[in-house]
């Protein structure tokens, strides 16, 4: 009889613990904090990226003002490097992740993701010398073109996976490959179709073809970190809201259907 009032007892405790265990959640810490932490890295135009002021701006971080506006908290940016952005979320820097990440198969092992709310692909630059041979990405199979894209990024997998046998190599940042391509050191550079355009408007000065159609289906979508069922409804909850109420159309209109924004980056 003691056996089972003991046994009875624990499980009472049980039933009163588990549930807060239960609900802990990101979308509650963050209405603790008062404060939405978003992590990025402010390098990829147009979704964040620094301007003359060294202030951040971009399409992430005017989703991310939203956010924080609906969940009645103050938006706080974390500025991290793209190899320990991931990290960096799991070990709680920041609630979420807003810089332009592709939602991949590997990433989804470690992280979750919120519903997609962008779709981009590889494209390709490449040296005017070369576009009378290389049409797509596959006339660049070859030793004897010399592709690049970023380390650590879904541009440098689809380097490594479908244009094996080209001489690659990586950047810290997608400038210096742009860059070195201007200055023809490197023959090609894949890269998201967003960057890639607004680099081929900025940097082209007519030594540049643009391969313009993408070659792979990429995925954009906010992460957060496993096992926060709420936070992930409310994200997708809200996503559901902006992309029926305009502010979506809105947001992506004044970043990729304009160059206004231009100004204010460019030295």
């Amino acid at each position: 009889m003691k056996q089972l009032k003991f046994l009875f007892a624990c499980l009472l405790a049980l039933s009163l613990v588990l549930p807060s265990l239960v609900l802990a959640d990101t979308l509650d810490d963050i209405q603790d904090r008062g404060a939405l932490r978003v992590g990025l890295e402010p390098g990829y135009m147009p979704f964040e990226m620094t301007n003359q002021k060294g202030k951040i701006v971009g399409f992430d971080v005017d989703m991310a003002k939203h956010i924080a506006k609906a969940m009645g908290v103050k938006l706080e940016l974390v500025s991290t490097a793209w190899d320990g952005i991931i990290p960096g979320l799991i070990t709680k820097k920041y609630d979420m992740i807003m810089s332009g990440m592709t939602l991949t198969q590997e990433r989804n092992m470690k992280v979750n993701f919120a519903t997609p709310y962008i779709v981009v692909g590889q494209s390709i630059l490449i040296r005017k010398s070369i576009a009378g041979d290389v049409k797509s990405y596959k006339d660049l199979n070859n030793k004897k073109y010399t592709v690049a894209s970023k380390l650590g990024t879904t541009g440098e997998q689809a380097t490594k996976r479908m244009i094996p046998n080209s001489t690659y190599i990586s950047f810290e940042t997608e400038q210096e490959g742009i860059m070195d391509l201007v200055n023809g050191k490197i023959d090609a550079f894949v890269y998201d179709l967003p960057f890639m355009a607004i680099a081929n408007a900025q940097k082209n000065n007519g030594s540049l073809v643009f391969l313009d159609t993408p070659f792979t289906y990429e995925p954009l979508a906010w992460a957060i970190r496993r096992g926060n069922p709420d936070m992930l409804n409310w994200l997708d909850n809200f996503m559901n809201q902006v992309k029926s109420d305009g502010t979506y159309d809105k947001i992506y209109a004044k970043w990729f259907l304009s160059d206004k924004w231009l100004k204010q980056v460019q030295n």
